[in-house]
């Protein structure tokens, strides 16, 4: 190669790339594009006849590596195949599964206790656009069934387990049953327990979504989603085509940022676990609470199920103060070491009050008919040392 270059394509190009061993760990691939060797290796992976990569939105190794992981993860024993995405957000991830699904004239049927901007996406952006949501208990498998008799034009049943704020458990298994039997799809957020916890490929279900910026990153510095589907043809050709023609695919420093959280992934779950525990029986001795909200309380309606599907009962719980919206306002604003901040699953104990916060556009009669009361609180229960948690909450009780 040449030597005798100008000054400023000095400065432009990289004419000699000190790539010499290979890196310990993931590199960033920051870049929007890619080059080829030649014209033929370009037209080869355009034409697919190669595979390769062309620009960041269709495909970026790094993006890659950690998509491969985490379906990797949701699949971790089971004798399956499976392929994933990784978007720019869990929304995005939301919404790029429901578009490659559904059409207009097509009904999604989903659950009332769902997390508040699902619902919202459901009602303002896929109803306009001629795809209407039935919102029933999945806790009565009756009532499913005959939403799924009466309606044809269901395509899909879209659930969370366990629910935002509530904690409710849907069988996972019987749902996935109806679905086959009336050949309509599944999905489920499994964001909550992570698949560390459940696995939801295991009991039928056709497609995971996560909001990767939560447990699964685990330190709150970076957003993005994921799809994880059993049927690799779907996702190469639906899911990843909507993906590539919206934009919703992430970058590849929020995927390194991911990465970075999934090394110890396992290691924060236990200690959510047991922190989350803790903190629920603790709860459940103060007498200015009416009801604490965990899977792992002989208390909580959905004790056995949880067992049955989760190998552990993850770090979020909520519970019901008996003064009302008043006294929840009261005791959130009275935390000191716990952090009020509308997210989860960060290594530090977050706080937030549904009624006011991310509930507060469901109207009042919706939200108390699934649980989500004046006085819920919920708490995403981080790795600190569980007595600064509890001494904590217990101050905030005493000033309520």
């Amino acid at each position: 190669m040449r030597k005798d270059f100008q000054f400023g394509s000095l400065c432009v190009h990289d004419f000699t790339k000190k790539i010499t061993n290979k890196s310990h760990q993931l590199p960033i691939y920051a870049t929007s594009s890619f080059a080829f060797e030649n014209l033929q290796q370009g037209i080869d992976i355009f034409s697919g006849k190669k595979e390769g990569h062309l620009y960041s939105r269709y495909g970026n190794p790094t993006i890659e590596t950690v998509a491969d992981k985490i379906t990797r993860l949701e699949t971790y024993g089971l004798e399956m195949e499976a392929k994933g995405f990784l978007f720019s957000s869990g929304m995005a991830a939301i919404s790029s599964l429901l578009m490659a699904n559904v059409k207009s004239g097509d009904v999604v049927l989903t659950q009332n206790n769902l997390y508040g901007g699902t619902t919202y996406f459901f009602n303002e952006i896929l109803k306009p656009l001629g795809v209407a949501s039935i919102f029933t208990d999945f806790g009565n498998l009756e009532k499913v069934e005959n939403e799924l008799k009466k309606n044809k034009a269901i395509k899909m049943i879209y659930l969370e387990s366990p629910a935002n704020p509530t904690l409710a458990c849907v069988d996972l298994e019987k749902i996935a049953q109806l679905a086959q039997q009336y050949g309509v799809k599944t999905a489920i957020d499994n964001t909550f327990p992570t698949p560390y916890l459940q696995q939801p490929f295991k009991f039928g279900i056709d497609f995971i979504v996560h909001s990767t910026t939560k447990y699964l990153n685990g330190h709150g510095n970076s957003i993005s989603g994921m799809v994880i589907g059993k049927d690799v043809d779907f996702m190469l050709e639906k899911v990843w085509k909507i993906m590539k023609l919206v934009g919703t695919n992430s970058n590849a420093f929020d995927a390194w940022m991911l990465n970075n959280g999934l090394k110890t992934l396992e290691l924060r779950m236990d200690r959510h676990c047991q922190n989350a525990d803790a903190l629920a029986h603790f709860l459940q001795k103060n007498n200015q609470v009416k009801k604490v909200n965990y899977p792992s309380l002989d208390s909580h309606p959905d004790f056995d199920l949880a067992k049955k599907q989760m190998s552990g009962s993850g770090g979020m719980l909520s519970f019901e103060l008996k003064g009302g919206f008043e006294s929840g306002l009261r005791f959130v604003d009275q935390l000191d070491f716990c952090t009020i901040a509308p997210t989860l699953g960060d290594v530090d104990t977050l706080v937030v009050h549904p009624a006011s916060m991310s509930h507060m556009s469901i109207p009042k009669e919706e939200r108390e008919k699934v649980g989500i009361t004046d006085g819920l609180i919920r708490i995403s229960v981080g790795i600190e040392s569980i007595q600064d948690i509890l001494n904590d909450v217990e101050c905030a009780f005493g000033k309520v």
